[in-house]
């Protein structure tokens, strides 16, 4: 049964939410630590968890990248169960330097890069982010689906970089609740080379049909566990895959194999 896996969740973060908007007790739900993060993980029977540092992507348009990679960096190796995204952020140079450190280390796994948090246009800065991840073989995690980093913006990328797996995040997300939910298939079928993938760590996917539509039009293969965790539940997105209806084999692929092969991660 599916539900014996111990899933990989590719699209994970800890620390504190900070959105200026939100009230103070939601950013307290929408919180937790590493620890906690890791716990909620086990309960929920994922192995693995891939993380970025909250504090590396908010407060919106000015977080500090660099102080979040070191910190992470040390988190992710005291706490078992947890691997590490390195933030890049193209305002901050000095992140390059982290990635080209980080990225020789078992703990991380590829690269983390957020426009809209950073409030940057991935249409123009997109070149010196793919540049960097070709040099390393790197995966590249993205955050798509909003006005600064639509998934269609990244195919030129993907396709100018065929040594960069890009996983797009948030299957469904198309800039809102009214948005159009088919963006990151579509950007995929629009991929020259393959190399482009996305994973569930939407609310949308929580939708009826969604998961089940996107195995239809790109195949099981090319999506990947994600929740998103804390700000959902890591038991809550991983029920509604064990739940698709879809066959084990492709529930397998998604919850552990796809990110075993491209994390290069072991059984």
């Amino acid at each position: 049964m599916t539900r014996a896996i111990q899933a990989i969740d590719v699209h994970a973060h800890y620390g504190d939410y900070a959105r200026d908007e939100t009230p103070p007790l939601l950013n307290g739900w929408i919180s937790g630590s590493a620890a906690t993060v890791a716990e909620r993980a086990r309960q929920a029977g994922v192995r693995l968890t891939v993380v970025s540092p909250l504090s590396g992507l908010m407060p919106r348009g000015r977080a500090d990248a660099v102080a979040a990679n070191t910190e992470a960096s040390a988190m992710v190796q005291q706490t078992p169960g947890l691997l590490q995204w390195v933030i890049v952020h193209p305002h901050q140079p000095q992140t390059f330097a982290q990635a080209d450190e980080l990225l020789s280390s078992p703990h991380c796994v590829g690269i983390k890069i957020h426009p809209e948090e950073h409030q940057y246009g991935i249409r123009e800065h997109g070149d010196p982010l793919f540049q960097l991840a070709a040099r390393h073989d790197a995966v590249v995690l993205a955050h798509s689906g909003d006005p600064y980093s639509l998934p269609q913006d990244f195919t030129p990328f993907a396709n100018g970089y065929p040594n960069v797996p890009l996983i797009l995040a948030h299957l469904g997300n198309g800039g809102g609740a009214s948005g159009d939910p088919t963006l990151q298939v579509r950007a995929i079928q629009d991929s020259k080379h393959g190399n482009i993938f996305v994973d569930t760590s939407s609310a949308r996917s929580l939708l009826p049909g969604l998961v089940e539509w996107a195995v239809g039009e790109i195949g099981s293969e090319r999506i990947l566990f994600g929740t998103d965790t804390p700000l959902y539940s890591t038991a809550m997105q991983r029920a509604r895959i064990d739940s698709a209806g879809i066959t084990e084999e492709q529930k397998a692929d998604i919850l552990c194999r796809n990110a075993e092969r491209l994390l290069a991660i072991e059984e």
